[in-house]
């Protein structure tokens, strides 16, 4: 049989201009069909109430600016932070797929997204389970600085156990993300938003906050990918077990 025709490229419309793909655009256009066309994800969704983080940054950022160097906590800080320790507490997480067995990853590496104007990156924070907030909040700024400015070598965003990324600044309440091979999993954090929350027999308005897991299902059964977002939401809500 004949091999098929390439496709026609269309053309560009009246008042239009193709604009040619960059490395990285490339490169991230490569990964995602190799990861959609080869990794079979599943998802799941959990909602955690953002209550007693949101108090216990607004606390932890009072005592912050009157420390002689002042520092400031994001609600994205909180969450890495979390999302680490989860990691640790469920090691089926940190983990590989290889043609010749699933690989456990002997140390959490967190991959945090970076959206950049020519595409996204994922720098790391390497061991982000074993450091303190304030560690965790200077390092995701000071990795989003390099990435901006172009400055990360391949060594700070190669690899990695887990990738977060958060689209709640820009008022997305829920999103799936797409696995960043060669990790088994991503976490998708959307917008804390005020709702309506049942208090034993009362209802009031809570801060909640929806996290989507999207999972390789080749090494992540869903019971464990369950148990992972049981923690971080147990974190979260309870964020004295971050701070302690």
């Amino acid at each position: 049989m004949p091999a098929a025709e390439p496709a026609a490229i269309a053309p560009v419309p009246a008042g239009g201009a193709l604009r040619p793909h960059t490395p990285m655009r490339a490169t991230i256009a490569r990964r995602l069909v190799q990861s959609k066309q080869q990794v079979p994800h599943f998802y799941l969704t959990v909602d955690c109430r953002m209550d007693a983080a949101m108090a216990a940054r607004a606390a932890l950022n009072a005592r912050g600016q009157a420390a002689p160097e002042p520092v400031r906590h994001s609600l994205n800080d909180l969450l890495a932070m979390a999302v680490a320790r989860a990691v640790r507490q469920t090691p089926a997480i940190n983990a590989q797929w290889t043609e010749e067995g699933i690989a456990q990853l002997g140390q959490v590496d967190l991959s945090i997204a970076v959206a950049l104007e020519s595409g996204l990156i994922t720098p790391i924070v390497r061991n982000a389970d074993r450091k303190s907030l304030r560690e965790i909040s200077a390092e995701i700024a000071q990795l989003a600085e390099q990435a901006r400015r172009g400055r990360l070598h391949p060594e700070q965003y190669e690899g990695g156990s887990l990738t977060l990324s958060n689209l709640g600044m820009y008022g997305v309440r829920e999103f799936a993300a797409i696995v960043n091979p060669p990790q088994s999993a991503i976490l998708a954090a959307g917008a804390v938003t005020r709702q309506p929350v049942v208090d034993g027999d009362e209802i009031r308005i809570g801060h909640v906050m929806s996290l989507t897991l999207s999972a390789d299902h080749r090494v992540v059964d869903g019971a464990a990918g369950a148990q992972f977002l049981k923690a971080v939401k147990q974190l979260l809500e309870n964020p004295i077990e971050l701070i302690l």
